[in-house]
């Protein structure tokens, strides 16, 4: 069994041609597959087209989330409810070639438990995305204990007992391309050049983008703290040896009149070094804060099974954080 996941949120447009597309694939396969679409809080007919195609499609299973909570935690849900031996999470846009799917399936059969897919192009992408794409790989990987493959994003195969493993791990704030990398497991990796979007506009603008890479760095590594704890040792002896200067000057040549400029100058520096120190600390403070309250990272509104025709249930396996 081959699974797919997709979160959607808002693909209308091109959500049909999306699924049409991937099943295709899927059905020169020759084996049993399903399409796990998680809607994550969608404001457009998403749902209904969806609900509307599983008539027609048997192996398409529908996760309606309660609200938008994002697509680390669309994703999460997706994986919740993939029952296939192989499991390859995928983007809504088609971005993520389907064409690739049966090479992926290849070197699993081969043994691999992780098949990675790596964009080795990114002309679709603009400029400004290539380039904090670079720089956020590079700080992550120089940061972090756990290297994450560069220009490798959700999409790739893995085995059922990665999956598994990744859906043990407790924290409900999750940054699924640092868990993906922390687990391990057998892994090779698949280039492909990335396409074009089939249709509409990304959901993830600039600010978007940057929270992502905050949550990325905090999700893996403390060495902003242990940076920031040099820091404060730099500037405690810089000021020290200052100080030690101006008493010594002072008793030789005496008092000098002091010079408001540079006063207001240190203040206003060293009044900005410890409020980005305040800042980071709150960072990772606020992450032990919501990882205490033990919430799960979604909830399942409804389950659409196809094989029961339609029908929904409330799924009491929505999953949580604290009972894992």
């Amino acid at each position: 069994m081959i699974s797919i996941v997709i979160p959607f949120f808002n693909e209308e447009e091109g959500l049909l041609h999306t699924l049409a597309t991937i099943s295709d694939t899927l059905r020169s396969l020759a084996r049993p597959w399903e399409i796990v679409a998680v809607n994550d809080g969608s404001t457009d007919k998403t749902l209904a087209i969806l609900l509307e195609q599983q008539r027609l499609m048997p192996e398409l299973l529908v996760v309606d989330l309660s609200r938008n909570f994002g697509k680390e935690a669309a994703l999460t849900a997706g994986l919740a409810h993939a029952s296939g031996d192989a499991i390859i999470p995928m983007d809504a846009d088609l971005q993520d070639p389907p064409e690739l799917i049966a090479p992926m399936i290849s070197k699993w059969e081969e043994g691999y438990e992780v098949v990675l897919a790596r964009r080795s192009d990114r002309s679709s992408d603009s400029v400004a995305k290539r380039l904090s794409a670079r720089w956020f790989y590079q700080a992550i990987n120089k940061m972090s204990e756990v290297n994450v493959p560069d220009n490798v994003g959700d999409f790739r195969l893995m085995d059922r007992l990665v999956v598994d493993t990744v859906m043990s791990l407790p924290e409900s704030r999750r940054f699924m391309k640092g868990i993906f990398a922390w687990v391990g497991f057998k892994t090779t990796t698949l280039n492909y050049k990335r396409a074009e979007r089939n249709s509409g506009s990304s959901k993830f603008n600039l600010w978007k983008l940057w929270n992502l890479a905050i949550e990325g760095i905090t999700s893996l590594s403390i060495t902003p703290l242990r940076i920031w704890s040099y820091l404060g040792f730099m500037v405690a002896s810089v000021s020290f040896i200052y100080a030690l200067y101006i008493v010594l000057r002072t008793l030789v040549y005496g008092i000098d009149v002091p010079g408001y400029a540079s006063l207001i100058t240190l203040f206003l520096f060293f009044s900005g070094l410890q409020l980005i120190g305040l800042g980071i600390m709150g960072e990772y403070l606020g992450r032990a804060y919501i990882e205490s309250k033990r919430r799960p990272p979604y909830i399942v509104r409804k389950l659409y099974l196809p094989r029961l025709k339609g029908e929904y249930i409330n799924h009491p396996r929505a999953f949580d954080a604290a009972s894992s």
